[in-house]
């Protein structure tokens, strides 16, 4: 009998297979007994026996629960959708949304409980930190006191607009010639106030307007010229896939019969006070797959911690014993930030035995078959001096900031690195994850320490030595992004401020380099002036400060396209390599504009060589290898500092390191310094463009007012340390 029910659940199963439930062992067993749980499978005229089929997943059961229905959609007979479900499970649903909404609006109500907390213990904490620091002028004091003066100056014209609207002297939007609008006659005037109002009316349009006028229309045309350039690489990069062009080389060039002759290759890993990443970047290194007698690593370690020396010598010391060819390197005199420690290990007499030199920072992290993928190009090609990787980031899903840096290093491998390697077989070096012939560093002069670029610097001069380059768009090296926007910051002044100042030490060596006049063409008008100078001034130029004041100054209006469609079609063409980050476009324009007045504040300090120009300041790491470690890694450094029975089983040396990294790791919970801070410029910037966008309400203008309104906000939050990493 019970096999016959069986039988007959089974052959009513596949027919009703879209009703099965899945459920836990436990309730399955039970299922005999769900009557009331599940009453659209129960009734007076129940047939059959309920069957429970157990599936190869120990974890989970099939339940099938027979009801009159199985012989109607046996027979073919519609049954009604609505049968199937009644009143308390569709109060079971609803009970679940509204818990759902209600957890959602919970949660905001608690961000918006804590967020003025959080921003007044901010600022109390900068005016702390700015009275610890004593007076003076901090980075880029001018531009704020610009700024300052440009919000006072906003907030009194809105003031004055709001007055004028209240008693109904104000004229209508412009959109006819500025000499045909109505000025009213002498006994339309009512007093002193309407007169002022009258007189700064014509003011403005005399003398102001034209001014705004010429400016904007040289931003714009900036603007055009750089959108064309951006367009052009697009279609270059499209191009390159289309055509599947790439660097190859054929076969195994280092196969030499039946034997292999490799060459001899330098693994240089610079760091500074990196006890977060130093470990992971070493032992990368240490497994690359290269004969051990034909490569060597050096640990180029410029720490002022003794703590941290003694952690990286402990590190190279167990690598060695392993049989690395490793040695650590230290220098006595510090000086010239990363070109000085490069230049200094290579003045190691044993480097003139090696033939390649292989460059990556503390915390990136090569594949074991990097050399095998990079070094071959080399081969045959006696002109070939740089071989440069790809870049890819281990956090670069961790929070919105590290997401808009995946948007834009994507762009710059994928289109401006790629494209210019496979036409012009020249573009910056990127300072790691890339291989240099060690002829065509002394070709070219060596490290120099005379900027903060060393790495565009060398490219630059190979260039004009006549070494090409080549980009590997498909070999990657794993890194971090800045994960707070406070490192953010300090990395972007220093790559648009270094710049600036290398063109202004090698404008004389370009123009009189033996090369063709195009190659120079190109480095100074594309290389240098569009792509490092001319992109951040129009950027803060007409979205920070041309577009604000015309608010106050009507007559001279920008156009939509240029507040709207252009933006928007540049915007999707940088997010283009990385499809995943569509979503967030308009987050992405956002906040490129922000980012606008750190790098013109770093281009003016760089070109016209003002303090913060040669300043080089390490960029903060959070120490993970892998994407994994995103949600491991606090865990695993609680357990290591947390298990004192782990200490008894070490040896004295090992003991020591232990107990040095938990007190390294209490000093960085316990460091006042490590807190989110307030940004004046960027605070002072988002209260200029609201004040904009409310006095463009009284115009009417839709686009530029919800631009102002949006960028501004966006001001607001960055200013506030909202975007990024936040310490509580």
């Amino acid at each position: 009998m019970h096999s016959a029910a069986v039988k007959s659940g089974l052959r009513v199963l596949w027919p009703w297979c879209s009703r099965a439930l899945l459920l836990p062992p436990w309730a399955a067993a039970m299922a005999p007994g769900l009557g009331m749980a599940y009453p659209w499978g129960r009734g007076d005229g129940r047939r059959g026996t309920p069957v429970v089929v157990t599936m190869e997943n120990p974890n989970y059961s099939v339940v099938e629960i027979d009801g009159p229905e199985a012989e109607a959609i046996q027979a073919g007979v519609p049954m009604d959708k609505a049968r199937g479900r009644s009143a308390k499970q569709f109060t079971w649903v609803l009970l679940l949304r509204a818990h759902r909404a209600a957890g959602c609006l919970a949660s905001l109500a608690a961000v918006t409980w804590a967020l003025p907390g959080a921003v007044a213990r901010r600022f109390r904490r900068t005016a702390a930190s700015a009275a610890a620091d004593g007076p003076g002028h901090g980075r880029g004091w001018l531009l704020y006191r610009f700024i300052e003066g440009f919000l006072a100056l906003s907030l009194l014209a809105l003031a004055m607009e709001l007055a004028a609207y209240w008693k109904g002297w104000h004229l209508p939007r412009p959109n006819l010639p500025v000499p045909d609008l109505h000025v009213p006659e002498v006994l339309e005037i009512q007093g002193w106030a309407h007169s002022a109002y009258l007189s700064w009316m014509s003011f403005r349009s005399d003398y102001i307007r034209r001014p705004i006028e010429f400016l904007s229309k040289a931003c714009i045309l900036l603007f055009v010229v750089q959108s064309m350039d951006r367009l052009i690489l697009c279609l270059g990069c499209f191009w390159i896939k289309l055509k599947k062009i790439k660097p190859r080389f054929e076969g195994d060039p280092f196969k030499d019969g039946s034997r292999y002759q490799h060459p001899m290759v330098l693994v240089q890993i610079p760091m500074c006070n990196e006890k977060e990443v130093y470990e992971q970047s070493i032992s990368a290194a240490c497994q690359l797959d290269w004969p051990r007698d034909k490569f060597l690593i050096q640990v180029l370690d410029d720490s002022s911690d003794e703590s941290v020396q003694m952690l990286i010598k402990s590190e190279v010391s167990k690598w060695s014993q392993q049989g690395v060819n490793i040695i650590y390197r230290h220098r006595v005199l510090r000086t010239g930030y990363k070109a000085g420690n490069l230049k200094s290990a290579m003045s190691c007499d044993y480097v003139k035995n090696y033939e390649f030199v292989a460059i990556f920072d503390a915390d990136f992290q090569p594949s074991p078959d990097f050399l095998k993928k990079t070094v071959p190009h080399f081969e045959g090609k006696p002109e070939l001096g740089l071989v440069q990787a790809r870049w890819t980031f281990v956090n670069k899903d961790e929070n919105l900031l590290t997401r808009l840096q995946n948007i834009n290093l994507s762009f710059h491998f994928e289109v401006e690195q790629q494209v210019n390697g496979v036409f012009l077989n020249f573009f910056g070096f990127n300072g790691t994850a890339g291989i240099w012939r060690i002829q065509a560093l002394e070709d070219s002069g060596g490290w120099l320490e005379r900027t903060t670029v060393e790495d565009m610097d060398i490219a630059v001069r190979a260039h004009l030595n006549g070494w090409k380059f080549i980009f590997l768009n498909d070999v990657k090296v794993l890194c971090e992004l800045p994960e707070s926007y406070e490192a953010y910051r300090k990395q972007q002044h220093r790559w648009h401020s270094g710049p600036m100042h290398l063109f202004r030490l090698c404008l004389p060596d370009i123009i009189t380099a033996k090369i063709s006049s195009w190659k120079k063409a190109n480095l100074i008008l594309l290389f240098f002036l569009l792509r490092k100078l001319i992109l951040p001034f129009y950027s803060f130029t007409l979205f920070c400060v041309i577009l604000p004041l015309t608010m106050f100054v009507p007559e001279a209006e920008l156009p939509v396209w240029v507040i709207c469609y252009v933006p928007v079609c540049m915007s999707f063409l940088n997010i283009l390599p990385s499809p995943r980050s569509f979503p967030f476009i308009v987050p992405y324009l956002l906040f490129e504009n922000t980012m606008s007045v750190t790098k013109f504040n770093a281009m003016v300090s760089g070109l016209f060589k003002l303090g913060s120009s040669y300043e080089w300041i390490v960029t903060k790491k959070s120490g993970r290898s892998s994407e994994l470690d995103h949600f491991t890694s606090g865990e695993k450094e609680t357990k290591s500092f947390s298990l004192p029975q782990l200490q008894k089983q070490l040896p004295e040396s090992e003991l020591i390191e232990v107990n040095m990294r938990k007190e390294q790791h209490d000093k960085v919970l316990n460091d006042p310094k490590k807190a989110n801070k307030i940004f004046k410029k960027e605070l002072a910037l988002s209260m200029l463009l609201l004040t904009a966008a409310a006095r463009s309400l009284l115009s009417a203008q839709g686009i530029h007012f919800y631009f102002l309104l949006f960028q501004g906000v966006s001001f607001l939050l960055v200013g506030l340390d909202l975007i990024g990493e936040q310490i509580s």
